[in-house]
């Protein structure tokens, strides 16, 4: 089974009740659970999912997801060593017209790095805002034009 990048909204979307996307992250992690593919993600992914809760006053609940991702067999992380954050640095100055974070710049260098073709993140469709879990084409693009630079 191929291997997912684990983003942080995808995190926070199964972990807070009240979030927007928190039912459908829910039904879609369920559907899962028999068929768990290898996730991968970041150091940089895992600090702002543990410092989301931290910051809002949420300490346990930083430790508790923190420890669950960090003893995860499925999760595997990628630590960001000073070439990933110089090569995801480039990334970020390369896309001035985009609002990526240098969290978001990382991950899509560790995506191509390891050929990895799905990541699980919340997005938003429709004027309802109907919610969907997905593994994202529009990133799947991005990768693919990494891929050929």
């Amino acid at each position: 089974m191929n291997a997912v990048f684990l983003d942080t909204g995808y995190v926070l979307a199964l972990e807070l009740a009240k979030d927007q996307n928190h039912r459908a992250a829910m039904k879609h992690w369920r559907s899962l659970r028999k068929g768990l593919p290898p996730l991968v993600t970041t150091a940089y992914v895992f600090a702002e999912v543990v410092t989301y809760f931290n910051s809002r006053g949420y300490h346990a609940k930083a430790v508790e997801v923190g420890q669950r991702l960090l003893t995860s067999p499925s999760v595997q992380f990628v630590q960001v060593d000073e070439g990933l954050c110089r090569e995801g640095w480039q990334y970020f100055q390369q896309h001035h017209d985009k609002d990526y974070s240098l969290t978001d710049c990382i991950s899509f260098v560790v995506m191509k790095r390891l050929r990895l073709e799905g990541v699980w993140k919340v997005s938003l469709r429709g004027a309802a805002g109907d919610e969907a879990i997905s593994q994202s084409t529009k990133i799947r693009a991005k990768i693919a034009s990494l891929r050929s630079q």
